[in-house]
């Protein structure tokens, strides 16, 4: 792992850029999720609709509880069965969470990655990172820094090469709340 492209990456972020970097799966897009321009741009980029809202990765549960609502101990379990890993989570949201993460729902999909590249970079931000597919809307999404350049390159600032995960396909989405998987793995 090339920690100064990591420390690149987070100040690239935090100067409110876009950035593509492996995950379980498939290239992510990121930002940072509390600046509304880096946001905009991005789903701009991808043609995704904000209703839609988008996922948050952290290196773990503490850097999400700003986001969201307090969790009961028997959900927190839940959750820390299957974090970090390739699951996301739909969870119940503060209501102050801007509508560009949060889309039309009450709740916020969040995953603790397990990707050693994400979740370092993310304990590099100390504060969880927007992921989404890197691939504009109804495209396949990138499984190398080479297909992200491709389809995406001159609109980001910086694409971190690396091995994805072991996953096949992005990462499961459930419901907390109901139990519902919503995206199968």
């Amino acid at each position: 792992m090339n920690h100064w492209q990591l420390r690149q990456a987070a100040r690239v972020i935090h100067a409110g850029g876009l950035i593509a970097y492996p995950t379980e799966a498939v290239y992510g897009l990121g930002c940072d999720p509390l600046n509304t321009a880096a946001v905009q741009r991005l789903l701009c980029l991808k043609g995704r609709l904000v209703d839609k809202g988008l996922i948050l990765i952290a290196a773990g549960l503490d850097q999400l509880r700003p986001f969201l609502l307090p969790l009961g101990s028997d959900d927190e379990a839940t959750l820390h069965a299957t974090w970090p890993g390739p699951v996301t989570w739909l969870l119940p949201v503060r209501p102050e969470i801007p509508r560009w993460l949060r889309g039309s729902h009450d709740t916020l999909a969040v995953r603790v990655t397990d990707h050693p590249l994400a979740a370092t970079l993310c304990r590099q931000l100390g504060h969880p990172l927007v992921s989404t597919s890197a691939n504009r809307s109804g495209q396949t999404p990138a499984r190398s820094s080479l297909a992200v350049r491709r389809q995406l390159g001159p609109a980001l600032e910086l694409i971190i090469s690396g091995p994805l995960g072991n996953q096949t396909r992005p990462t499961s989405i459930r419901d907390l709340a109901s139990g519902r998987i919503l995206r199968p793995a």
